[in-house]
Order: structure tokens, then C-alpha cells, then sequence
């Protein structure tokens, strides 16, 4: 009807200040969520740089659930999976940065440089390297200082694998074409450690050698050591032999003697000897006079025989030995 106007009727220019209000009234409220994302992110980044991951993760965590915004989220999702990298939950760490990569936003191109570290605490060292070696490629600038950190830490992962020269030359390349890098220190101290451990397995391969030769010298010097008392031993049942061998021949040679001076007196006037009686200092009545000379003759011959004996065993032995 002419002259009203119908509540679903709106003149163009209420329309337009209908549309202002609302539009101001939602950069309000965004403004409102962007400080308080700033707020607590600034909080976050406080905590973080004073290590107390823990209260970190306590403020941040049930802030990302109440978010939204995949902006925000990613934002929050990364300080929280840096701070589970420092509090070395290294698995969940890893797990919130693949996701992290799904949400996108300006801070995925960094996740696989954070993923690389976190292989290498896992000791996952080829997916590490292969992870960091594409981040350093994909940087566009060669004096990026994050080049010089993905590299830093392919280093480590060589140097953990036990693959000490290469190692080295990634090290090196730091120090030399990375003077100014925070990496630049640890890099030269491990090019230390190397040389030094180096030096050290040197040295061990040298006493490891050196000591097997003093085994085989050991070694050889008890089995000669061996063989001289073996020989000393049957030297010594030698002269054993012989020296109980000897009294029943040195007896056998007296009872000769004792019997040869009785038979040529019976045969003394026959022969022409001269009996004991006329032989001068003794005579028959010399109480023991005949028996004490065929005593000293006896024991003259006795002594004769076991010098000849001794002289040919002593000479058959030295000749064996």
C-alpha cells in the first residue's frame, strides 16, 4: 500500500548502513581473535625460549582444539610440535608434523627440516638425511643460514652412523663456506672429535698389533722353555741311569781285583811273581797289610771306570742336546 512500508521492505541506503554495521562488527571480532591468537602465541614463544616445554604444551594444546582457523591451527600446531621436539616426545613430535604438513601454511616448507632432526633422535639416519638433503636443495639462497643447519645435522647423522670421513667433508663444507653459521662451532669441534678418534684407532690397531706379537714371543719363549726342561729332565734321568749302574760295575771290577792278587800268590812260585811277604813296608805279620793294598787298588780302578764312564755320558749327552 502506498505511503507504508513493509517490515520485509528495506530502502537501498538502510541496506548499505545494514551491511557496514555487520561488516565492522565482524572485523571487530576478528581483530579481538587475532590478539588474542598474538597474546598467546607471545606467551608460547616466552616459554619456549626458557625451555619449559611442558607449560608450553599445558597452555597451547587445548588452545589448538578451540581453533578454527587452519591458519591459526598450523601456526599453534608448529610451536607445539617444536616443543615436543624439545621435551624429547620425539614420536608425537613427528606424528603432529605430518599433519602439520597436511594443513599447508607458511610454516610447511620448514617441517621437513624439523622432521630430518627428529629422524635423527629417532635414529631413523637414512630418512633423516634424505629429508634434510631435499630442504637444503630446495633453498634457493646458498648463504641461507637453515642450509647450513640441514647440513649440520646430515653431518651428525653420518657421524652417528659410524661413516666418519663423510662426516668430515660435510662438516668441513660448514666451516668453510659457513663462517658465520650458529653451526659453525659444533662443526669444528666435531672435525676435532673425528681426527682425534682417528688418531685413537690408530693407536689401537698399533697395541692391538703389538700386543699379538708379544703373544707369539710369549708364546715361543714358553715352548723353548718347554723343550729345555723336557731335555733337562731326561738329562737328569740319564745321570741317573748311570749312577745307579755304576756301584754293581765298579763291585763286579773289585771282586776281579780281589781275586786276581789270591791267585797269582797260589801261582807265585810257578810264575816267578813275588809273593806280598817280600814286597817292602808289608810284611805277613803286618796285621791287614795284603788286604788294605788290593782295597786301594781296587778303589783306584773303581774310581778309573766311573771316570770314563761319566766322561763318555757327559760327551753322548752334550752330543744329543
Amino acid at each position: 500500500m502506498p505511503g507504508k512500508i513493509s517490515i520485509f521492505t528495506i530502502p537501498s541506503g538502510s541496506v548499505r548502513r545494514v551491511s557496514t554495521v555487520f561488516f565492522c562488527i565482524f572485523l571487530l571480532a576478528a581483530g579481538r581473535g587475532h590478539a588474542q591468537t598474538e597474546t598467546v602465541l607471545q606467551r608460547s614463544l616466552k616459554l619456549y625460549g626458557e625451555g619449559r616445554y611442558q607449560e608450553l604444551l599445558q597452555n597451547l594444546k587445548p588452545y589448538y582444539e578451540e581453533q578454527k582457523d587452519p591458519a591459526v591451527q598450523a601456526e599453534v600446531l608448529y610451536w607445539i610440535s617444536l616443543a615436543e621436539l624439545g621435551a624429547a616426545d620425539y614420536e608425537r613430535a613427528f606424528q603432529d608434523m605430518e599433519v602439520l604438513e597436511k594443513l599447508g601454511g607458511t610454516r610447511a616448507a620448514e617441517i621437513p627440516y624439523h622432521k630430518g632432526r627428529v629422524c635423527y633422535y629417532l635414529g631413523r639416519y637414512d630418512e633423516g638425511i634424505s629429508l634434510l638433503s631435499a630442504f637444503a636443495e630446495n633453498l634457493s639462497d646458498p648463504g641461507d643460514p637453515r642450509k647450513s643447519a640441514a647440513l649440520y645435522w646430515i653431518g651428525e647423522s653420518l657421524y652417528s652412523m659410524g661413516q666418519m670421513e663423510k662426516a668430515k667433508d660435510i662438516f668441513s663444507t660448514i666451516t668453510e663456506n659457513y663462517p658465520s653459521s650458529a653451526k659453525f662451532e659444533a662443526a669444528s669441534y666435531r672435525i676435532s672429535l673425528i681426527n682425534q678418534k682417528k688418531i685413537e684407532t690408530e693407536l689401537l690397531a698399533l697395541l692391538k698389533w703389538s700386543h699379538e706379537e708379544s703373544l707369539k714371543t710369549i708364546e715361543e719363549y714358553q715352548r723353548r722353555e718347554r723343550a729345555y726342561d723336557q731335555a733337562i729332565i731326561a738329562y737328569q734321568k740319564r745321570i741317573a741311569d748311570m749312577l745307579r749302574e755304576s756301584p754293581s760295575s765298579g763291585s763286579e771290577a773289585a771282586v776281579q781285583d780281589r781275586q786276581q792278587p789270591s791267585q797269582a800268590q797260589e801261582r807265585g812260585p810257578e810264575t816267578g811273581t813275588v809273593p806280598s811277604a817280600s814286597l817292602p813296608g808289608v810284611s805277613p805279620s803286618s796285621p791287614g797289610g795284603g788286604d788294605r793294598g788290593m782295597r786301594l787298588n781296587s778303589i783306584k780302578s773303581q774310581a778309573l771306570e766311573l771316570q770314563n764312564q761319566l766322561e763318555k755320558s757327559l760327551g753322548t749327552d752334550s752330543g744329543d742336546l
